[in-house]
């Protein structure tokens, strides 16, 4: 008799921008338990990187790092080309980036080519024409693909270090911290990969409810187009702290907020965890001189939060911000100063009773008078099974993990250099409601740039965070990315014969 062998046609897995296939083995007899689903390599993965800036005296640099995976095929590629440039059959092309001097191209330049999972590779742009890009790579070059982008603007508005994950394509974003005040000019970004058009709605939530912003509605972004919609063409309010909600009504777009200062410099906005009970933000830079909360919940509910600071030491309650109201569809912030006081710190958000839905994230500056700059820093998920981290270097880079219920232990690699080097381990515990700045291991003899891969070995979930620093003409330039879990492993479930569906 031949055996029919059932396989899984598709596996429904919410992971955005990763899709992931695996051929299945005919299962053992009936009768025995159902095993557990087996973690898989993806085998495919792709990524959107917004336009990065508007200054002419932009330098742009883009790291790309897949860690190494076991149970991968030894053959596939990665690229990152224009989003313009990106064909139908995903087989793409090359960016015809311009330099900021003289806007003449560099013809046909890859912006980057990796070689091999576990060394990173760079490239750069220059200008304020550089555009946004999309980035697509299977078979080994697939789990955990990180793509970092990261500028450095020397002068203007938004002067300083801005930095961005390249993230998937998805449906629905949120972004607490927006600004329409004067001296500020912020951009969402909305990027299409795809061959058909996406219809978006941007809305915008301030300190009263949701703000009248009819040329939000009904939003085309072409195929292959990235769109920058300045945020005070929406409305005539001027407002200090909005919430911007992105949905997409079809189709599917990456987006990100730049939020840019005339005065205290700037970064990007990434989209902050889904709305939750519970909510951590790690990484606080312990010498920041501002931390100002920004939360909305998106339900009819109003919400209470109890805030902590996880410090080196335990969880504290910050004296006079025990507890924060959120009403329903409102736009809530509370000053924190400098809530860190020269010591690792992370905020954990919890419901001081009912559980209602929330999204936060903070603005934190550093420095004081003119050489104030500011960066974001979004509530995020668990590092859950592997994080990563690319674009660090062995004096600017800290890496921040927390343990807000359960002590953890947690192995972090550096990886080799992109310009030499090899890799090193290093693992650590973190105890139960604390935030520790470890001192992250470096790649021995190492020549460019490196990632970081965090994985958690035991204990409870660990949230993870890392900032980079640079000084610019006295400026203390920085950028935070928080570090969720990076994709590269999805769960496919076991499956049985069940040889009664050919009689049906």
């Amino acid at each position: 008799m031949n055996r029919t062998t059932l396989s899984l046609f598709a596996c429904a897995t919410a992971l955005a921008a990763v899709t992931a296939f695996a051929a299945l083995d005919t299962p053992p007899a009936s009768g025995t338990a159902p095993e557990a689903a087996a973690q898989l390599p993806v085998q495919r993965t792709s990524l959107l990187c917004p336009a990065p800036s508007i200054s002419d005296i932009a330098e742009t640099s883009y790291t790309s790092f897949t860690p190494v995976t076991k149970d991968t095929p030894n053959s596939g590629r990665a690229q990152l080309q224009s989003a313009a440039e990106d064909s139908a059959d995903g087989t793409g092309g090359t960016q015809q980036a311009k330099g900021g001097k003289g806007g003449k191209k560099k013809a046909d330049r890859p912006v980057l080519t990796p070689k091999a999972p576990g060394t990173p590779v760079t490239g750069d742009t220059s200008g304020s024409d550089a555009p946004a890009l999309v980035g697509t790579a299977d078979g080994r070059f697939a789990p955990g693909w990180t793509v970092q982008e990261t500028t450095e603007v020397a002068a203007g508005t938004g002067r300083g270090l801005q930095g961005v994950t390249c993230t998937p394509a998805d449906t629905e974003f949120w972004f607490p911290g927006a600004s329409t005040a004067a001296g500020r000019t912020d951009y969402v970004h909305l990027t299409n990969p795809d061959d058909s058009a996406a219809v978006v709605d941007v809305e915008l939530y301030g300190k009263d409810g949701a703000l009248k912003s009819p040329l939000g509605e009904d939003l085309t972004v072409g195929p292959h187009e990235s769109k920058p919609i300045l945020l005070s063409t929406l409305t005539d309010q001027q407002q200090n702290d909005l919430t911007v909600h992105v949905s997409v009504r079809s189709g599917r777009v990456g987006a990100a907020v730049q939020a840019l200062d005339d005065k205290t410099g700037g970064d990007w906005l990434a989209a902050a965890a889904d709305p939750a009970g519970s909510l951590v933000l790690p990484g606080i830079p312990k010498d920041a001189t501002d931390v100002r909360l920004i939360a909305f919940t998106p339900g009819d509910t109003d919400a209470d939060l109890k805030i902590r600071l996880a410090s080196p030491d335990g969880l504290i309650t910050p004296a006079g911000n025990e507890t924060l109201h959120v009403k329903s569809g409102m736009t809530t912030t509370t000053d924190l100063g400098a809530v860190t006081r020269g010591e690792a710190g992370s905020l954990v958000l919890t419901p001081t009773d009912q559980t209602v839905p929330v999204v936060a994230a903070l603005r934190v500056v550093r420095g004081k008078g003119a050489n104030q700059e500011t960066a974001f820093i979004p509530a995020t998920a668990p590092v859950g099974t592997r994080a990563t981290s690319a674009d660090n270097s062995a004096k600017g880079t800290t890496l921040a993990l927390t343990a807000p219920t359960t002590t953890a232990r947690v192995k972090v690699t550096a990886s080799a250099g992109s310009d030499g080097g090899s890799a090193v381990s290093k693992t650590y515990t973190i105890k139960s409601g604390t935030t520790q700045n470890v001192d992250a291991p470096v790649p021995a003899g190492l020549k460019g740039t490196y990632a970081l891969t965090v994985e958690p070995l035991s204990g409870g979930p660990v949230y993870a965070s890392r900032t980079l620093t640079a000084t610019e003409g006295g400026v203390p330039g920085f950028t935070v990315q928080t570090l969720p879990n990076d994709r590269g492993l999805v769960a496919v479930p076991q499956t049985d014969e069940d040889l009664s569906i050919l009689q049906k």
